[in-house]
C-alpha cells in the first residue's frame, strides 16, 4: 500500500486535467548553465531586462555611455540638463559615503568636452 501525500496527489489530478499539457517550452530542453543563480539569467534573458549594478558601478556605465545617451537629444539645452543630472548623481554618491558599497571612483562627465562630442556627432 503506497501513501500519496496532499501535494502528489494536487499535481496528479493536474495532469490527469491536462493542466501541464501545451506550456511552453515543453519538450525543449532546459537551458541551464552551471552556476547557481541560473533562474536569475534565465528572467534576466527572457524579459530581456538589464542585471542590477551596485550604485557605483552603474554610475560608471552611465559616465561611459553618456554620448550614446544624447544621441536623441534635439537642443543643447536638454544634453546639458542631462550631464548635469548624471554630475549631481555622482556627487551624491560621494556625499553619501561609501557605506557598505565598494569603493569605486566614478568621475564627473566634463560637461564642455562631451558638447563638443555631441555636436560633431550631431554634424557627422
Amino acid at each position: 500500500m503506497q501513501f500519496e501525500s496532499w501535494i502528489d496527489r494536487q499535481v496528479r489530478e493536474a495532469i490527469e486535467r491536462g493542466e501541464f499539457d501545451n506550456l511552453p517550452g515543453a519538450g525543449k530542453p532546459l537551458d541551464l548553465d552551471d552556476s547557481e543563480d541560473w533562474w536569475i539569467k534565465a528572467k534576466i534573458k527572457r524579459e530581456n531586462l538589464e542585471p542590477v549594478l551596485p550604485t557605483p558601478m552603474a554610475l560608471r556605465k552611465e559616465v561611459a555611455g553618456i554620448l550614446d545617451a544624447l544621441d536623441d537629444v534635439k537642443t543643447e539645452r536638454d544634453a546639458r540638463a542631462i550631464i548635469e543630472d548624471l554630475n549631481q548623481r555622482v556627487r551624491e554618491y560621494y556625499q553619501r559615503g561609501w557605506r557598505n558599497e565598494p569603493r569605486v571612483i566614478v568621475r564627473l562627465v566634463d560637461e564642455e568636452a562631451t558638447i563638443r562630442d555631441w555636436r560633431a556627432r550631431r554634424r557627422g
